[in-house]
């Protein structure tokens, strides 16, 4: 097991670094000047060089390069040119509404998708099962960002129950509490858990299926036990492998995914930083932001695959080669 730890942390460790190169050579081949965007199309052209060797821009690509990679190993990754403040700041505060919102759509997407998935498996053929397996068509049919907004149509605009967008705070000291902020993430949430529910329903059906002709389901039922017991104590409880892999690469998509529907919801989160990031150029935040969201894609892979080992023994030894 240690070996397959090492092994596994040298990979998040590599693929961290590449991930790193790419996004730097990426953001820097993309035209525009994030000093002439700051000081605007009829700014002197003196005054916009004179910024972007404040900024560092004039330097070569390399030792801005190794200066990031040196930053983040010291936890300092600068200050943003748009907002004047350190891009760590800038993040953590971003991240307060982000990881919660994942958090809340998946959480939604595990209260409807693990029910659906079981019984749709419990009556695999019949009308249940098609309607349930129908509607997942149609959640992996609907984008994110179209749901989101015809969510706003019919609950904001039609019916009026919640707000069309933005975030109070979670205190009382931002204007907003724990309720109010949570009402506001009502629908983004919704937005978030569609694809993600379609998703795990299907996968929760399948995985039951392969465990409802078990030896252990026959002694159940010779035991007396009732359908409900059956499925949701012993059925459920042995098909949970493949589930909690894909709730943990769920998590990941999600995160990324957020950075669509917090824009149509103009909500202050990680995803609408980047985006005004990149309509500023602000480079230092696109970097820090879009390596943040990799590094947490990756970090959750890493914790799904140091699970999936511990829970079976055979993917360990197959990674030491025995």
């Amino acid at each position: 097991m240690a070996y397959f730890l090492w092994q596994k942390l040298l990979t998040l460790l590599l693929t961290l670094l590449a991930a790193a190169a790419l996004i730097f050579a990426v953001l820097h081949l993309l035209p525009g000047n994030a000093a002439q965007v700051l000081l605007g199309p009829d700014a002197d052209p003196q005054a916009v060089a004179a910024l972007a060797t404040q900024l560092g821009l004039d330097t070569p690509a390399w030792p801005r390069f190794t200066g990031w990679l040196r930053g983040l190993l010291h936890g300092d990754l600068g200050h943003s040119y748009a907002y004047g403040e350190p891009v760590a700041d800038l993040l953590l505060q971003r991240l307060q509404l982000t990881v919660p919102l994942a958090l809340l759509a998946l959480g939604v997407s595990c209260l409807l998708a693990l029910p659906m998935g079981l019984y749709a498996a419990a009556y695999q053929g019949r009308w249940p099962d098609k309607l349930l397996m129908g509607s997942t068509q149609l959640g992996l049919a609907i984008p994110s960002f179209w749901l989101a907004m015809l969510l706003i149509v019919v609950f904001a605009v039609r019916l009026q129950w919640v707000s069309a967008g933005g975030f109070p705070g979670w205190t009382q000291d931002s204007g907003g509490g724990l309720l109010p902020a949570l009402q506001a993430l009502i629908l983004p949430t919704l937005a978030l858990a569609g694809v993600q529910t379609a998703i795990l329903a299907r996968l929760t059906r399948s995985a039951v299926l392969e465990h409802m002709g078990a030896d252990f389901v026959r002694t159940a039922r010779a035991k007396g036990l009732g359908r409900h017991q059956i499925l949701w104590g012993h059925v459920l409880r042995n098909a949970m492998g493949p589930i909690l892999t894909l709730l943990g690469l769920q998590f990941a998509n999600l995160l990324a995914g957020a950075i669509v529907v917090e824009n149509v919801f103009y909500l202050p989160g990680l995803g609408r930083l980047l985006f005004q990031a990149i309509a500023n150029r602000d480079l230092l935040v696109v970097q820090n932001g879009v390596l943040l969201l990799v590094a947490m894609v990756i970090v959750v892979n890493f914790w799904v695959d140091v699970l999936h080992a511990w829970l079976d023994p055979r993917i360990r030894l197959s990674g030491t080669g025995r």
